[in-house]
């Protein structure tokens, strides 16, 4: 199949470029430079170097394609992140960049559409299994993922097999997210949030990588991409520090981590335990890592080799 990827040198594109390159897709990939061109090449995609908001140079650039991947988002650093401010390249490229990616879809006629989206939408629910029909909130910076899902349920209504992919929280031995993460639990800077028992649902980069290829295959829709065992906040940083071998992590109260982290806090505690039981049905997917428990030891074999483990 011809292939286009925006976002193919982030942190799930380049996993899911690799992938579609081997399945023996024929992949073209957007580059914001030539250097990232070569990092593109290296992968074995063609780079294509456009601006992402030229609507009429993404056009030309989606020529020929079959299916389209929006994988590109630009997350700030962790120690910017309660700044609504640093969320605005990001909030663009989901907004804008996903009408903008839409229309060139349908332009070039274009059979599938695939969103990368977040599980951080839905509404917190206790221990409640939440399903892709779960209530969602989405208040800034999660508003302009619900503005990209909208994108793509619109190229559906268009006749097109649009998917939107909500992922829960990333981590892997390449994401930046994961080696603050891991610099900071080395700190104890890495606190559990209040009495810890909100669920957490994560997904291991590589396992994304895998479903975002196998979303070629599932009918237009919502879909939740998670490992199987959503961990308690405590559960969570526990299989961190045991994987890495370090200290306890501290425990923060809720006051304290309001006035550190802001309103931004309220997000971090939402109770979601996520359930991933629709995507494996029709897609045949599952993670090669089911849980952090295993995920966060293959990090550290994976950063420090047997020594950690």
């Amino acid at each position: 199949m011809r292939v286009f990827v925006a976002g193919g040198t982030g942190t799930l594109g380049r996993p899911t470029v690799r992938l579609l390159v081997a399945a023996g897709h024929a992949v073209r990939a957007l580059a914001r430079t030539p250097e990232r061109g070569d990092v593109l090449r290296a992968l074995g995609a063609e780079p294509v170097v456009a601006d992402f908001f030229d609507a009429r140079a993404m056009t030309a650039a989606l020529e020929g394609s079959e299916a389209i991947f929006h994988l590109a988002t630009r997350i700030p650093p962790v120690t910017r992140m309660r700044k609504l401010s640093a969320w605005r390249d990001n909030d663009r490229l989901r907004s804008q960049g996903a009408s903008i990616l839409v229309n060139a879809a349908l332009a070039v006629s274009a059979r599938i559409y695939v969103q990368e989206s977040i599980t951080f939408l839905y509404q917190g629910l206790g221990d409640t299994q939440i399903f892709e029909t779960a209530p969602v909130d989405a208040p800034q910076p999660l508003a302009s993922a619900r503005d990209a899902e909208r994108e793509t349920a619109r190229f559906s209504a268009r006749g097109g097999q649009g998917v939107v992919l909500r992922f829960g929280a990333f981590y892997g031995p390449t994401a930046p997210s994961t080696l603050a993460t891991i610099a900071a639990a080395r700190r104890r800077w890495f606190p559990i949030i209040g009495a810890g028992d909100h669920y957490m649902s994560s997904i291991h980069v590589d396992d994304a990588a895998a479903a975002t290829v196998a979303a070629l295959q599932a009918p237009a829709g919502i879909y939740n991409v998670v490992d199987d065992e959503p961990l308690s906040m405590r559960e969570y940083v526990g299989a961190l520090t045991d994987a890495f071998r370090l200290k306890p992590a501290r425990h923060a109260p809720l006051w304290l981590a309001r006035l550190l982290f802001g309103s931004r806090v309220d997000l971090l505690t939402r109770s979601q335990r996520v359930n991933n039981t629709m995507f494996k049905a029709v897609t045949g997917w599952s993670p090669r890592h089911p849980s952090v428990r295993q995920g966060w030891r293959a990090v550290a074999e994976r950063l420090y080799g047997a020594e950690s483990t």
